[in-house]
């Protein structure tokens, strides 16, 4: 499978903003995937998503979906707990209508709690949820995202061991939240590459042939995250980034979370390209 560039929802150059016409524009713009981003909540209905699948289908473009913010496998509320397990159930079923591969996620905070067994508590989550997505007949790939503050659960290694341990469960790699969580420290061709070592040994080859990943400039503290940023205005190596996955062969979808969207997928797009024919 190939690398597949494109955005977190629909550029901001389209004329009349849909979701059809956000990937109509993509197609035109030569990008390869879009983000379905159901961040605030999964308003679109079966029916309509339907529809976005004979249009992806028709342009070529392939769909991921980033379930809403609101969700937290680890709250003291049980009420939340299941709340949040709907949300992403909500997004899973419409993604699916719509032909998305891949759901990607936040999956909890750790409060207080000892760490261990915050993992504890989302790996019983999440294998309630792949099981009703498997009873559903729902076949997209569940990934828990890499996240951006020490105070949400999603380290690399905590996701892959959730990988090791439930079937049709991957990582998200968010190279930018790597970035911002480690206030900066995280930010070489190393770093990254250790990534990709991680789940290679762990997960596999196949797991590198078709990865959900997030790339864009961030803004960071000691806190970790703070918002994204346009790359000319950030210090991530994104180069560096690229040319880790241009070198392991990496395929899958590179989802860019700029405030400038299409600008700065077209800056990854373009260094990788770049630095493919270097190779050449």
């Amino acid at each position: 499978m190939s690398l597949r560039f494109g955005t977190a929802g629909i550029p901001h150059s389209v004329k009349q903003r849909s979701t059809e016409n956000g990937i109509k524009w993509l197609a035109e713009l030569g990008f390869g995937c879009m983000e379905m981003e159901f961040v605030r909540s999964v308003q679109m209905k079966e029916q309509r998503a339907q529809k976005v699948k004979e249009v992806a289908e028709q342009e070529g473009i392939e769909l991921t979906v980033h379930a809403p913010y609101y969700v937290n496998l680890n709250s003291r509320e049980a009420e939340k707990v299941n709340a949040s397990k709907e949300r992403i159930l909500k997004a899973a079923r419409v993604g699916w209508a719509a032909g998305a591969h891949s759901l990607t996620f936040h999956a909890a905070f750790y409060h207080d709690d000892d760490h261990e067994d915050v993992f504890r508590k989302v790996l019983s989550e999440l294998k309630e949820l792949r099981t009703i997505m498997d009873d559903e007949g729902i076949e997209m790939d569940l990934r828990p995202e890499t996240t951006g503050s020490p105070t949400q659960f999603g380290t690399v290694a905590e996701i892959l061991r959730l990988s090791q341990e439930i079937p049709g469960v991957y990582p998200c790699v968010d190279f930018s939240h790597l970035q911002a969580r480690s206030n900066g420290q995280h930010n070489t061709y190393e770093d990254f590459a250790a990534v990709l070592e991680a789940i290679k040994k762990h997960l596999g080859r196949d797991a590198l042939n078709q990865m959900h990943m997030h790339l864009s400039g961030i803004d960071y503290g000691p806190k970790g995250e703070k918002k994204h940023v346009p790359l000319p205005d950030a210090d991530m190596n994104y180069e560096a980034v690229l040319q880790v996955l241009l070198d392991y062969d990496v395929g899958g979808w590179l989802i860019c979370e700029s405030p400038v969207l299409e600008d700065d997928a077209k800056i990854l797009s373009d260094t990788y390209e770049r630095l493919q024919k270097d190779e050449t």
